[in-house]
């Protein structure tokens, strides 16, 4: 694709995350970190696009003609779906900006503006079923070796401390030991470095459901019954974004297409890009240790030690992301759109 087609893509994508009007200042703020953090092509200028978003200064008929080849039309489709569903709902004025967009794609291939192609229900229907993927499923494990518990000298829970989410659920007695509970966070982690080493949008979707499931457990493992809206209250606590988090991965991918890497294979140049930020590990592993910290502790971390508690393990796991590499290829290796789909699901 040429440099003017993946600016228009990125544009829908942006357009598409601001289309309900309706995010946090704290996620507009974390798009605008990722939109300035993914500028590495002085001709993109992601920064800028992000300014015309913002401002209404950009439209989508002003967009879609840049879209020449059908890949490109087909790739803006499929990531402003992602976009829109990350969060997990489809708010109305997303879906007509999806029906928009999915009919103003049509009308340029010549095809009828009535109804969605098979490609494009498909692709929307697999998207909202990751989306809407329950909690209390679980996926088979991966061996791997136990890390060491990352939250070494992080100040320990006390009874002053403001509680950050409610506490309404009743406490059990814990299920792992501590040496479990760290093999089955890193198992988390290597499963979602390799499935950002897949090319596949619904690939990069999975990684946030499948990270909300991660809590899910680790909570019922302390004797909590959460729910998407306390795991999600958690997320923006630590100051992550599902909307900007889908977009910087997804991000890295496309662009990494810019610098030659498209094209060398699953495991090839634009896999390792992807995954040398080491974001979908490190985010993974510092999400599961943080929550696993907070809901030991009772939930007594205020807000501000959860940020920073957060911080402190996403620079180890960045670190550790070099040292699992070589298992979370050989995990990619066996993973496709079909599988990753049935895992989300629990099947």
């Amino acid at each position: 694709m040429t440099h003017d087609e993946i600016r228009a893509i990125v544009t829908v994508c942006l357009l598409a995350a601001y289309t309900d009007g309706d995010k946090h200042d704290r996620e507009r703020e974390q798009i605008r970190q990722v939109a300035e953090g993914l500028a590495q092509d002085q001709q993109i200028n992601l920064p800028g696009l992000y300014q015309d978003v913002l401002m209404r200064r950009v439209k989508l008929d002003d967009v879609l003609p840049r879209l020449a080849s059908p890949e490109a039309r087909q790739l803006a489709y499929e990531m402003a779906v992602c976009v829109c569903d990350a969060d997990g709902q489809t708010s109305p004025a997303e879906q007509t900006f999806l029906q928009t967009l999915r009919q103003s794609l049509e009308q340029s291939l010549g095809q009828s503006s009535g109804s969605a192609t098979p490609a494009a229900s498909d692709f929307a229907a697999q998207a909202e079923a990751i989306a809407d993927a329950p909690l209390d499923a679980d996926v088979t494990p991966i061996i791997a070796e136990p890390a060491p518990a990352p939250l070494a000298g992080q100040p320990a829970p006390h009874p002053g401390a403001v509680d950050a989410l409610p506490t309404d659920a009743m406490r059990r007695p814990s299920k792992l030991t501590t040496a479990e509970m760290d093999r089955k966070i890193l198992n988390a982690s290597i499963m979602n470095g390799a499935i950002e080493l897949l090319p596949e949008n619904l690939s990069t979707l999975a990684i946030i459901p499948l990270q909300m499931r991660l809590v899910y457990q680790i909570g019922q493992n302390y004797g909590y019954d959460l729910d998407r809206g306390h795991i999600k209250d958690l997320l923006a606590a630590l100051g992550v974004g599902l909307t900007s988090q889908y977009l910087e991965q997804a991000g890295r991918k496309l662009l990494g297409s810019l610098l030659g890497k498209a094209g060398k294979g699953m495991l090839g140049g634009l896999g390792k890009q992807a995954v040398s930020s080491g974001m979908s590990f490190a985010s993974t592993y510092a999400l599961g240790h943080v929550a696993n910290q907070y809901y030991a502790g009772g939930r007594t971390l205020s807000m501000q030690m959860l940020r920073d508690a957060y911080e402190h393990v996403m620079r180890d796991g960045k670190q550790m992301q070099t040292r699992y590499l070589p298992q979370m290829e050989e995990t990619a290796r066996g993973l496709n759109t079909a599988r990753i789909l049935e895992m989300v699901r629990g099947q």
